[in-house]
């Protein structure tokens, strides 16, 4: 029979490794599952080993580099105690205590890992155009974020791909920094709301491509150009930018859990605010797996302490 864990953590950004932290402090002695390198742009550490500067976390006024700033939470973790392991579990049984966790065959007849309480803390993934080189030019000119990465693109020429609100409270927002920001849009209407519409349209600084697509990114060391084709009439030209934001959507991690947690119509994991507790007693959701309104570092760090809390306060109710 496998090991039993008090606490076990799925994930490994800010919010798991916040909350292995404050279980670690806690005496809990969580495991925590912190994934693997996958071809979609998943691994451990989450969306901040894909940026490159980070401004805007506390504590660091020049700046950290996103891979360093998770570094610096897996080591904090660890020196609490918390065990991680580098494994991708393939499924999870929570109709019954305690909660069972597979990692490799999800056939296997018995779990890997047995649990009294599960975090799960596994994050969203930014939906890509999966263009040539939009993998090698992320964090140099390609970003996800515009709250995270605006500020780089003071005075430059830039770009955001998406129709939807998303694309244009991106758009907006980076009007803050840019000289200009072009409007990439499939489709020849936006699928915005009518307020951002006219927000956007009133902008002029914001400048809209209709009916057409990205094919390429081009750069050297950063993104210098875009390759664009009108879907329409099939000509091509070339976009000066020295940035390109991707705004067409996010995908939670949550596949995991498809009928055993309450989802929303999107998919992110539903909790009971102000907890993170789900809908099954002693599995708590923390980070962007729920969180599809503000999606930063700092925030799912928040609600990784809420998780541990939460988890710790269960464990003593029903021990």
């Amino acid at each position: 029979m496998s090991d039993l864990h008090d606490v076990l953590i799925l994930g490994s950004g800010p919010a798991g490794l916040t909350a292995a932290i404050y279980a670690a402090r806690a005496s809990l002695d969580p495991l925590v599952i912190e994934g693997e390198p996958s071809s979609t742009g998943d691994q451990p550490g989450g969306q901040l080993m894909l940026t490159t500067d980070v401004e805007n976390f506390p504590g660091f006024p020049d700046g950290i580099m996103g891979p360093e700033l998770m570094m610096q939470f897996r080591k904090q973790a660890e020196r609490f105690g918390a065990i991680l392991k580098t494994e991708k579990a393939t499924r999870v049984d929570l109709t019954e205590q305690p909660f069972r966790v597979w990692i490799g065959d999800p056939e296997a007849a018995e779990p890997t890992y047995r649990a009294k309480t599960i975090i799960v803390s596994t994050g969203a993934t930014a939906l890509m155009l999966d263009q040539p080189n939009e993998q090698r030019l992320l964090g140099h000119g390609v970003s996800t974020c515009a709250t995270c990465d605006g500020f780089f693109f003071r005075d430059h020429d830039i770009a955001v791909v998406g129709g939807g609100d998303s694309a244009l409270e991106e758009a907006t927002f980076l009007t803050k920094f840019a000289k200009t920001v072009t409007i990439i849009h499939r489709r020849d209407e936006l699928r915005g709301s009518k307020i951002m519409q006219d927000r956007a349209f009133a902008n002029p600084k914001i400048k809209f491509l209709w009916d057409t697509e990205v094919t390429d990114v081009l750069g050297d060391q950063s993104v210098e150009s875009l390759a664009l084709r009108n879907n329409k009439t099939d000509e091509t030209s070339e976009l000066a930018v020295t940035g390109l934001f991707v705004a067409i959507g996010h995908r939670p991690n949550t596949d995991l859990f498809q009928g055993q947690l309450a989802m929303k119509d999107n998919g992110y994991l539903i909790t009971e605010a102000p907890s993170t507790r789900t809908n099954v007693p002693g599995v708590f959701a923390c980070g962007d797996v729920q969180d599809d309104t503000y999606r930063q570092a700092i925030s799912a760090a928040g609600s990784g302490c809420s998780a541990a809390i939460d988890a710790e306060r269960w464990l003593e109710a029903n021990e």
